[in-house]
């Protein structure tokens, strides 16, 4: 009898009888994954599974296991066969078993269509998926690959495949690969086929969400800020400009990821087109039938295309010929929400694309946290129910450097730099209770893998540690713009000087004595997002989007008027408008417009990676420091590493730097973020590192920093910032308002 079954994620297994033989087994090595046995299928039960790395290739070795002695011989398709005899015919005549060899060969092209008819459809009669001809229903959990460091990849997609999940669901942020036009990167913590390459060796399906808007908290919805460069662009829209950049990126992206999709081999076994852009209100049905053609012309016809939409956004976000999907919490009401699912997708699956497992948090508010309870009880009912589930998030990660995004509800209302999200998986990557209440769930309903979870990653604390004044901001600012000014008769945008995220000083110089204080104001809230005024080097204020917008100022003629301007993230959910950044209207001093500005493009990254370790600009002694201005220290840590959390007490706002990584920012004085995560790969063990601040306001009496064995996120410290204050912490937001 000869018969194939699946063989993991990575191949299949082919197995016959032969009456007078033991059980003998055939294997494709090279498509099975590491670590399984030698002539065992790693998976007996379960789907058929992608290899990874490209199209669907032949068979290169195939081994006949049993015991005895090994014959080989070259064969095509099978270019290596290797046979073991079993141990009790040790005089089998050598005809017999070449003519086995012979008729392999034979054998297997009419076993191979079996094993390679794979395949993810909506069975619509039934209400279900098929993966393979067979019912099958995915529980998936929510990762970005760019908010992990990659060599955390592996250990946070065992734990959710250890936790029962069978699938991943991830975004790909458009600017995070392609920083300025037809400029492409892939490589290191951008290496997307890596990435797929490790969800299938976790035995993860895939579901993919590719854009070119993804919101998820993250800059600009991940769209390229290079976008704004054309002012009247629409975003979002059947815009000619727009849409030549979307197809120009897509033409880049889509065909990497063809191999991987799930027919043809591989373990992507959904895409979604665009997202939740009914919550965008544009409601441009041509700009979507766009993307759907597109996904079609360079996808093929095979993968299942799907759109997600909140309950608000369903009429504007679903298309004919892709799947709708909905996404909801636990405190929203189910089954009315499945019930207009219905209405849109009458057959099908029930599919919940985002089921919320926390939630965000944003500098000024509380943080957020939704109870384990609810959100067991939710998923139990909708696996009851037979739908599909994806947990957003599963793991939440970090928002390291500028990457984070912001929100506008009423006011500009910027994401912190954890990520935690209150997920099952922490922001530090250890298990949760909430992760063993989901788990628990999840086990009623399939099987989940044998064994504990891994433990919690080591900790260390470390500290205090006393920072030096390195100097103002100012007194480096040849290093932090090289290249000089670019002058303009009125302030120009970041877009327009190519300055993507960060910081731009602004300079002028006071045409006449100011002897009493006289208003100094930016009309049209056009400070984006929030301005560091100086006079001649010392700090006269702070001006805020939304929040502040004026101030008085004194000064005589000719004094330096500095405006160090702060891009805080921009706009990633809640807005119909692009985001442009910096001074968007002339500051006017009295009744008087300022102009003849200078703008510096700054380019702090590199004078703290590079520069400062050079020692570049030495000084026996900097000037005290008013305003912007850099800290640093170094320390060893001489016992063994550890994860650590960053925790700068009475320190006000600023950008950290380790080792030359960009750890993100900081807002101690407003909450709730207290500390930063900081993996142990980026310390040095018993060798010198470094940290670095740009501590953008006041500095502590003590300058000092701690390295500490717990995260504090639930922190507000209100500073006459009560008016950011929800009524109750970790009070439900309504779905219209959810965006990921």
């Amino acid at each position: 009898m000869v018969s194939v079954s699946p063989g993991g994620w990575n191949g299949f297994c082919i197995s016959w009888r032969v009456p007078t033989w033991p059980s003998v087994r055939v294997k494709t090595q090279g498509l099975v994954p590491k670590g399984s046995k030698a002539g065992l299928c790693p998976r007996p039960l379960g789907p058929p599974s992608p290899h990874v790395g490209g199209s669907l290739p032949g068979i290169r070795h195939v081994t006949v296991m049993g015991g005895g002695t090994a014959l080989t011989e070259q064969k095509n398709p099978v270019s290596a066969v290797s046979v073991k005899m079993p141990p009790d015919l040790p005089s089998l005549p050598l005809k017999i078993v070449m003519l086995l060899l012979l008729l392999l060969p034979l054998l297997l092209p009419l076993l191979l269509p079996q094993a390679e008819a794979r395949s993810f459809v909506v069975d619509r009669q039934h209400d279900r998926f098929l993966l393979n001809g067979v019912p099958f229903r995915y529980i998936s959990g929510s990762l970005h690959y760019f908010r992990v460091p990659p060599v955390l990849w592996a250990d946070r997609l065992l734990k959710m495949q250890m936790s029962g999940l069978n699938a991943v669901q991830f975004y790909v942020p458009w600017n995070y690969h392609e920083p300025e036009p037809g400029v492409y990167n892939f490589n290191g913590s951008r290496d997307l086929i890596a990435f797929l390459n490790e969800a299938a060796r976790a035995n993860l399906l895939v579901i993919l969400r590719p854009g070119p808007y993804i919101c998820a908290e993250w800059e600009m919805g991940g769209l390229p800020s290079w976008l704004l460069r054309k002012p009247n662009i629409h975003l979002r829209s059947s815009d000619p400009d727009f849409l030549a950049a979307v197809d120009s990126w897509f033409q880049v992206l889509l065909p990497k990821i063809y191999p991987f999709l799930y027919h043809n081999g591989g373990n992507i076994i959904s895409i979604q087109v665009e997202n939740e852009y009914g919550s965008y209100k544009a409601c441009d049905f041509k700009y979507m039938r766009h993307l759907a053609g597109l996904f079609r012309a360079l996808l093929g016809d095979e993968i299942l295309l799907f759109t997600t939409d909140g309950p608000q956004g369903l009429r504007c976000g679903s298309l004919p010929g892709l799947y709708t999907t909905i996404d909801f919490g636990p405190a929203d009401n189910m089954t009315k929400l499945f019930a207009l699912l219905r209405s849109y997708e009458p057959h099908g699956p029930l599919v919940n694309s985002e089921y919320y497992t926390g939630w965000l948090d944003y500098w000024g508010q509380n943080h957020s946290t939704r109870s384990s309870i609810a959100i067991a009880q939710g998923l139990e009912k909708m696996l009851e129910l037979g739908a599909s589930v994806n947990m957003y998030m599963f793991h939440g990660g970090t928002n390291f450097g500028y990457w984070n995004g912001a929100d506008e509800k009423g006011h500009f209302l910027p994401i912190t730099t954890s990520y935690d999200y209150d997920a099952p998986i922490s922001e530090a990557g250890d298990p949760t209770p909430k992760l063993f209440a989901l788990r628990n769930v999840i086990s009623k309903f399939q099987e989940i893998p044998l064994g504990p979870l891994p433990p919690p990653s080591p900790k260390m604390k470390l500290g205090p540690l006393t920072l030096s004044l390195d100097g103002n901001l100012l007194s480096f600012l040849d290093f932090l713009c090289p290249h000089g000014p670019i002058h303009s008769v009125l302030p120009l945008t970041f877009e327009a000087v190519k300055q993507d995220h960060g910081f731009m000083l602004y300079r002028t110089y006071l045409t006449h004595t100011i002897f009493k204080p006289t208003l100094f104001w930016v009309p049209n809230n056009g400070i984006h997002d929030r301005a560091y005024v100086m006079v001649d080097g010392e700090l006269m204020g702070v001006l805020e989007r939304n929040l502040k917008n004026e101030l008085y100022l004194t000064g005589k003629v000719g004094a330096k008027l500095d405006i160090l301007l702060e891009n805080m993230g921009r706009l990633s959910f809640g807005s119909n408008h692009s985001d442009f950044k910096g001074l968007l209207e002339p500051p006017l001093l009295g009744q008087t417009i300022l102009t003849e500005w200078m703008m510096f493009p700054l380019k702090v990254d590199k004078l703290v990676r590079w520069w400062f370790p050079l020692q570049l600009m030495k000084r026996a002694q900097p000037q005290p420091a008013s305003g912007p201005a850099f800290y640093s220290t170094t320390f060893t840590v001489l016992g063994k590493l550890g994860d650590t959390f960053l925790y700068l007490p009475g320190w006000t706002k600023g950008q950290v730097w380790i080792n030359g990584f960009n750890l993100g920012r900081y807002w101690t004085n407003r909450g709730p973020q207290q500390t930063l995560y900081v993996p142990r790969l980026l310390l040095f063990g018993r060798s010198i590192n470094k940290i670095t601040l740009l501590e953008l306001e006041n500095v502590p009496q003590e300058p000092q920093i701690q390295f500490l064995d717990t995260h504090i996120l639930n922190s507000t410290l209100h500073w006459g910032y009560a008016y950011f204050l929800p009524e109750t912490q970790g009070s439900y937001e309504p779905m219209e308002l959810s965006g990921h």
